[in-house]
């Protein structure tokens, strides 16, 4: 699958350039894998992090530029380190020598040929982990069905349903549309969630929603789709943690916190329109002080 960056069509920026050759599109990614931070990570939602924590593998560069990023420093200014595919795949199994639960790929999309070759790499060497692909789920179909039998988890965010809100805050026209087709080729790979008796996600899907301030009924839509689509054959994860950041200062609607009324009203409808395998986040998150410290550590 290298072979495609020579005409790099991951995500449904479709850019064609030839990454090999130095050509960078819309995400700015050449051919070596540029990671931020590796770490055991204590706060993604219980069935992921446990108590030994999630073994983050954190990307640099996005296929999105949403205005509130908070992790602006690696996903727009590629502060990361460079690292081969064999270094990588040395990566996961030092995860697993930590005792993480999981291999937790944040961010992956644009290095998924790379990630394949180092799965299967770590694999052969003995990695025994579930592996998560943590994506914005701005992705093409096809690079999703590639993983079929590489992922076993997906984490996979379903930020608007409006497309005018898409383009204004994440930059990403025709969101929706590439999320939902891709999110349901996740679910007809890895089917109904599978957790061992210590309370891990083995297999499954996550759908993660983070409310924005003023978008109460663009959250409303998401939910009706999410119910009438899977039912509880998923779990979803309804978060309060919007924390206004990097260029968040530029669009007053959302320059503030969310609104805890509107985040307990969303709740109701979710338990009103029958959703019972639903995570929600207690009050507190919103803080600067659960954004990762992006220190090349552990690379």
């Amino acid at each position: 699958m290298l072979e495609s960056l020579k005409s790099c069509r991951l995500c449904p920026r479709n850019c064609g350039v030839n990454r090999p050759e130095g050509e960078l599109g819309f995400c700015r990614t050449g051919m070596d894998v540029r990671i931020a931070k590796v770490s055991l990570h204590e706060w993604e939602e219980p069935c992921v992090s446990g108590v030994r924590g999630s073994g983050t593998v954190f990307f640099s560069n996005c296929n999105l530029r949403c205005v509130f990023c908070q992790n602006y420093k690696i996903s727009e200014e590629s502060y990361g380190k460079d690292v081969s595919i064999n270094r990588l795949a040395e990566i996961f199994l030092e995860q697993q020598e930590r005792g993480a639960n999981n291999i937790n790929l944040v961010t992956p999309t644009h290095y998924v040929p790379q990630i394949i070759e180092a799965v299967k790499i770590s694999k052969r060497d003995g990695l025994m982990l579930p592996i998560l692909y943590n994506t914005n789920s701005y992705e093409n179909v096809e690079t999703i069905k590639s993983l079929e039998g590489t992922v076993d988890v997906y984490l996979a965010d379903l930020k608007y349903y409006s497309d005018s809100h898409a383009q204004k805050y994440s930059g990403g026209p025709g969101y929706f549309l590439h999320a939902s087709k891709a999110i349901e080729e996740m679910s007809r790979q890895v089917g109904k969630p599978v957790i061992d008796s210590g309370g891990i996600l083995q297999s499954g899907l996550i759908i993660r929603h983070l409310m924005l301030p003023g978008l109460l009924f663009d959250t409303k839509k998401i939910m009706d789709y999410i119910m009438e689509t899977y039912g509880d054959s998923v779990y979803v994860s309804l978060m309060n943690q919007y924390t206004p950041m990097h260029r968040a200062s530029k669009f007053p609607e959302i320059d503030k916190r969310l609104n805890k009324r509107h985040y307990e009203s969303i709740i109701q409808y979710c338990l009103d329109s029958g959703m019972h395998n639903a995570f929600i986040q207690d009050p507190g998150t919103a803080t600067e002080d659960y954004v990762p410290d992006f220190n090349i550590s552990g690379i």
